[in-house]
């Protein structure tokens, strides 16, 4: 019965989904001046597709993650909401794709997170710049 349930639910969003994105798609035929000047309720059309996106983004977390790498995901999201984003990015890119069969673990997310550091790390150079003039402070003593 709850499977019945969720696959229900699941239907009715994508057929809004399409609803939105099919709407959406209309208005690009328009010339550019028209579509500049759009209707003023076009910004809530707007903020309620954002939503419905990140709605469907939070779902599709929630079935590629297990509790405790969740966790440490909003953990993250806390400090550095960008890397956060980053790897939720490369999880669901890596969920469409096929890459990922099971629900990822805390230490597969830990290993995650380690390839993005490594290729996100700067390196750190040091350089002294050392000037050598004849007018030397040490020079001063006599005086």
């Amino acid at each position: 019965m709850a499977d019945d349930e969720l696959q229900a639910i699941r239907a009715r969003r994508m057929a809004e989904m399409r609803a939105a994105q099919g709407g959406s798609a209309g208005s690009m035929g328009l010339p550019a001046g028209m579509a500049a000047g759009g209707p003023p309720g076009n910004s809530a059309e707007e903020a309620e597709k954002k939503s419905q996106m990140e709605e469907m983004r939070r779902n599709m977390l929630y079935q590629i993650l297990d509790n405790d790498a969740r966790e440490r995901l909003a953990r993250i999201k806390i400090v550095k909401a960008e890397k956060a984003r980053a790897v939720e990015d490369l999880l669901i890119r890596m969920a469409q794709t096929g890459q990922i069969r099971a629900k990822v673990n805390e230490s597969t997310l830990i290993g995650l997170l380690e390839q993005i550091n490594e290729q996100n790390q700067k390196e750190t150079k040091i350089t002294y710049n050392r000037r050598r003039e004849d007018d030397s402070d040490d020079d001063d003593f006599g005086l």
